[in-house]
């Protein structure tokens, strides 16, 4: 008989220096989640940030360095008016809840996204957190908030046009590192692996330019369900992965980033 895994700690089966560095993760599936039990989609929600918080304590356990969560993105302001609401009061609810025990937990938070349309309390609140874990070495833990990928595009482009301008820059000077100094993301490396629940298979505005050599990982898992489990299974088939970059020789998961 096959025996129980331990998922307190890193299961016998993955490979501690195979490991992605970086993982993203697009949340998705809280509403049906909460329809497939007769219950309001706020209670998707609720249940999903539960699931964000497990995984957090997950990759610190597991010794992978930063996760990235796609929280809110500049297209769900078109979501009705009532769920946006309760959303914005959970993330103050949440920060105000869970912000010693980051601190205590060595977990950096840092929020990726246009924060001016949110309530001024709710900005005060993630500045706050941003200030009081930034010396923080456990996790880097990326949240973002009123994001699209496209914008965060357009926001670089505009910033290196303006350096150029003013002759900080050289247009010799603009290439990939430099437009990636000026990203959201810097000085992160590259996120190694995106998982995205709920059987959907897009990215959805989401780095756009940061994921594109990461692995892609779908699964029909509704997030409020995406337990350690379920991140075992993501991390076994990452390690199954040949990741070429581009070349003929597949680099080793245990020599990257």
């Amino acid at each position: 008989m096959l025996q129980p895994i331990n998922y307190s700690t890193l299961p016998a089966d993955l490979h501690p220096e195979a490991l992605p560095a970086h993982v993203a993760v697009i949340m998705d599936g809280n509403g049906r989640w909460a329809t497939q039990r007769g219950l309001p989609r706020v209670a998707g929600h609720r249940q999903g940030a539960k699931t964000v918080k497990d995984l957090l304590r997950c990759c610190k356990d597991w010794g992978i360095g930063a996760l990235t969560v796609y929280a809110f993105s500049t297209e769900n302001w078109r979501r009705p008016m009532a769920e946006i609401t309760f959303l914005l009061r959970l993330f103050d609810r949440l920060l105000r809840r869970e912000l010693a025990e980051m601190q205590r937990q060595g977990v950096r938070i840092q929020f990726l996204g246009d924060l001016s349309p949110l309530p001024d309390r709710l900005q005060d609140l993630m500045q706050e957190a941003m200030a009081v874990t930034r010396h923080n070495q456990r996790v880097q833990f990326n949240v973002a908030v009123n994001y699209g990928g496209r914008q965060e595009l357009v926001a670089a482009t505009r910033h290196i046009a303006q350096q150029v301008a003013c002759g900080a820059l050289s247009l010799e000077q603009v290439d990939e590192e430099a437009l990636s100094r000026v990203l959201l993301t810097y000085p992160l490396p590259d996120p190694d692996l995106l998982i995205r629940t709920s059987g959907e298979q897009r990215l959805s505005n989401f780095l756009p330019w940061q994921l594109a050599y990461t692995e892609l990982y779908f699964t029909d898992v509704l997030w409020p369900e995406f337990d350690r489990a379920a991140f075992h299974q993501a991390l076994q088939w990452y390690q199954r992965r040949q990741r070429r970059f581009g070349g003929l020789t597949p680099m080793p998961l245990a020599q990257e980033g």
